[in-house]
């Protein structure tokens, strides 16, 4: 395992950072990943994370292993389950679900995983995982059998914040799932935030410049795309022209 902090350093550096999330069950095919690494590259996105919650191990290392071969992009381990580990990423976030009470994805399937996630030459970095409700029920929720918090209670979602940086993690994950039809609040970073020192990560539901913006504000250090990129890979090019503003 490896012990440097390369990754989650630049994780913390600063907001607004953008991460493209690959299913490797939806996209697994050179094809298709050489189409969206070429218009990642263009945009000059953060991060490639990659990760499902109902892919294969052979789907995994496949795709791994091509994005590993064509991009210098970081490509980050976001897993769905214990099986979706490989050498070929830069770093993996190792998620803890405290937004449920389902054991196998406290601790469960991190057991079943121990022995090879400690002798991966890659870095591991410890996340609480939140879901957050996005007004549906999302690929992850029924698959952990847990219950998203409703968006509503920010209260709950920063008290499991706290108590997830308490425990240890560095990160904290919210997210509302895949093709959620509402994100995450950026009322609920910006208390996260003043709270607390750690690095946020907001996932599900982002679909426009504007929501990017407004999270970037709220204080968000990493905004993860997947579903829009896969319906429109062109929102690769807003990204682009927004990133450019920005860096101008």
């Amino acid at each position: 395992m490896k012990l440097n902090k390369n990754i989650f350093q630049k994780l913390k550096s600063r907001t607004g950072q953008i991460a493209v999330l690959i299913d490797p069950e939806e996209t697994n095919t050179r094809e298709k990943l050489e189409r969206i690494i070429e218009k990642s590259e263009f945009a000059k996105i953060d991060y490639f994370f990659i990760g499902g919650s109902t892919v294969t191990r052979a789907d995994f290392q496949k795709t791994t292993s091509i994005l590993k071969e064509l991009t210098q992009i970081p490509l980050v381990i976001f897993p769905g389950d214990h099986q979706q580990l490989s050498n070929d990423a830069d770093a993996l976030l190792y998620l803890s679900l405290l937004s449920g009470r389902n054991p196998e994805y406290l601790i469960g399937q991190h057991v079943k995983s121990a022995q090879e996630v400690i002798q991966l030459n890659i870095e591991v970095i410890p996340t609480a995982y939140i879901l957050i409700d996005g007004g549906n029920q999302s690929s992850v929720a029924y698959v952990s059998q847990t219950t998203p918090i409703p968006r509503d209670n920010l209260a709950i979602a920063l008290n499991t914040a706290i108590a997830g940086v308490l425990q240890g993690n560095q990160v904290v994950y919210f997210d509302a799932g895949s093709g959620a039809k509402q994100t995450v609040e950026g009322s609920l970073i910006k208390r996260v935030k003043k709270q607390l020192n750690t690095v946020a990560i907001v996932g599900g539901g982002v679909c426009s410049v504007e929501q990017i913006e407004g999270l970037k504000a709220a204080g968000t250090n990493v905004i993860v795309i997947g579903n829009k990129i896969e319906e429109d890979i062109d929102f690769l090019l807003d990204i682009q022209n927004y990133k450019s503003k920005v860096l101008s």
